[in-house]
């Protein structure tokens, strides 16, 4: 009887950045198996002139509403996703997450997540397990792994305040934390620009990096900001790593400010000496020179007590707005920023009023404004950029969304697809609303077409690499990223002369080009340029298959 795929004549790389070979891939039950006779398959792909390689992980989205959205349009807006070859991606990043959901963060996480989700809908889970069973009931066409963001935990056990949170409340982050970790969380991120990770010190920081080790769970951190306080940021992140001893991540790896891009080498200097001393550090980096984040990040740390509420409230009172506006437009960050009066990351000094747009609103009558630069903004409305947004933000509840230009630089990114030690990501979804970033769909294709292709910056082995088996390694998958016999037949098969981003800031909602078929768990879920409406993903959890 004739059964599983066989994929024949196809340019394999495999993911360990082996040199490519000829050959034949062939899948059997869900798993790679030694290729049989094309008589005893059940379907045979010709993959000449193709390449044939493990599906491409994810260790940066923020999908975890996208993924739980229990909706007929969640699958649109995964289809950019298995559209360039995705079929792993891991959730809870930046410190952001939908679980664990208790205490305080029960009221507040919906909203300050608001940004990154499609609707508002109920929340029907407590702990990552619920989550997890919410995913699997809804179905998947990829693969969701998750980390334990810190967000909700001290949004949980100590509500959004600045200062050290109290004896009690860290006991109980650590309590859920460990409770996460048991249910099958790959670590613990932190994002220290967003509340409440910039109110946190490292001391605490420390204290639940330390709780990773038994089970050799990842830290993964959105440092302490990349413009003024990037190289002190970079320094803690290597201190946690090695007064721990955790494994430590430095998510999407940056400069953010043209002042600022010259810090690029000295960091990636520090972090090679880092590992060089025994410290186990990782790193990624999404290719592009704008970010996407929430419109909440560009206000000061003091005016995000408390939540979007009560920034909004601040907002409407004339005094304390101009204070907000004051501090804005004079703060220098520095170390260190949790502090009273401290900020982590002032964004406007960082790049500048022209150099922010905004990305998404939450209602249709200011649905025009997506895409204005906050000066621009300031002319349509005839006010100052502050009071434009300030004002955007009251009316839209606080629900707006931010691109930010001048990342990196080209030469700076070009240094980041150069170094060895660096995974792609896309730090990017489609939330169904104003104008995603143009890595939701085209993040990993743009690697494959613009590096590898057309700038010849690294291998094609190499770029595979780093798209699978080193981000695979890096949070702790096991038997996904490489196309070896036994592995889950998580596969994509690419045109490499044709593969390339089509997406843009104007127009992000392109799909790449040259992605032919994705498998994922073995069957197919993209071909012939669309979904096929399969669901075979599988929740992962740390230590299991």
């Amino acid at each position: 009887m004739r059964a599983g795929s066989l994929i024949i004549n196809g340019r394999v790389v495999d993911g360990t950045g082996a040199p490519s070979r000829l050959g034949d891939v062939a899948i059997r039950n869900g798993r790679i198996v030694p290729p049989p006779p094309p008589a005893e398959a059940a379907e045979i792909i010709d993959a000449s002139g193709k390449v044939v390689a493990p599906g491409f992980i994810d260790i940066h989205s923020h999908g975890d509403l996208v993924l739980a959205w229990p909706d007929d349009g969640r699958l649109s807006l995964l289809e950019g996703r298995m559209a360039q070859g995705i079929t792993t991606e891991i959730v809870g990043n930046c410190g952001l997450g939908a679980a664990p959901l208790f205490g305080h963060a029960s009221g507040l996480l919906p909203a300050i997540n608001g940004w990154m989700s499609p609707a508002s809908f109920d929340w029907g889970w407590r702990d990552l397990d619920g989550y997890f069973e919410h995913l699997e009931a809804l179905g998947l066409p990829v693969n969701v792994g998750s980390q334990v963001a810190h967000g909700p935990l001290r949004l949980g056990a100590a509500h959004l305040a600045p200062g050290d949170a109290p004896n009690e409340a860290c006991r109980e982050m650590e309590r859920r934390l460990d409770e996460a970790l048991e249910q099958g969380a790959f670590g613990l991120s932190a994002g220290l620009i967003y509340p409440p990770g910039m109110y946190t010190s490292t001391a605490e920081l420390l204290a639940l990096a330390k709780r990773l080790v038994g089970g050799d769970g990842l830290f993964t951190c959105h440092i302490r900001g990349s413009s003024e306080t990037l190289l002190d940021a970079v320094s803690e992140l290597v201190d946690i790593g090695r007064d721990s001893g955790a494994r430590v991540h430095h998510s999407h790896a940056e400069a953010v400010g043209r002042p600022h891009w010259t810090k690029l080498q000295q960091l990636l200097a520090m972090e090679d000496e880092a590992r060089r001393d025994g410290v186990r550090l990782s790193a990624d980096m999404f290719p592009y020179t704008v970010a996407a984040t929430m419109m909440l990040a560009i206000y000061p740390p003091w005016s995000l007590e408390g939540g979007l509420t009560k920034l909004v409230e601040r907002l409407q009172d004339k005094e304390t707005r101009e204070t907000i506006r004051r501090d804005i437009e004079t703060l220098t960050p520095s170390w260190p920023p949790w502090m009273e009066g401290g900020w982590p990351h002032n964004l406007v000094k960082a790049v500048g009023w022209d150099r922010i747009l905004v990305s998404t609103v939450g209602s249709e009558k200011n649905r025009v404004l997506e895409g204005m630069s906050l000066v621009e903004l300031g002319y349509a409305r005839s006010c100052h950029p502050f009071d434009a947004i300030s004002d955007l933000m009251i009316e839209e509840d606080g629900n707006v969304g931010q691109f930010v230009l001048d990342i990196t630089g080209d030469d700076g990114l070009a240094a980041l697809v150069e170094n060895p030690d660096i995974a792609f990501i896309t730090d990017a979804n489609d939330y169904g609303k104003g104008k995603p970033h143009p890595a939701a769909y085209g993040s990993f294709p743009r690697v494959l077409g613009r590096y590898v292709r057309g700038e010849r910056r690294l291998s094609l082995e190499e770029a595979v690499r780093r798209m699978t088996s080193l981000p695979a390694d890096t949070i702790g998958i096991r038997n996904r990223g490489r196309l070896v016999e036994g592995a889950h037949a998580d596969i994509v098969i690419f045109d490499p002369d044709e593969v390339s981003d089509l997406a843009t800031l104007e127009a992000p909602r392109q799909k790449a080009r040259g992605i032919e078929r994705v498998f994922v768990n073995g069957r197919s879920v993209y071909a012939e340029g669309k979904p096929t409406g399969e669901l075979p993903g599988t929740t992962l959890r740390r230590g299991g298959e």
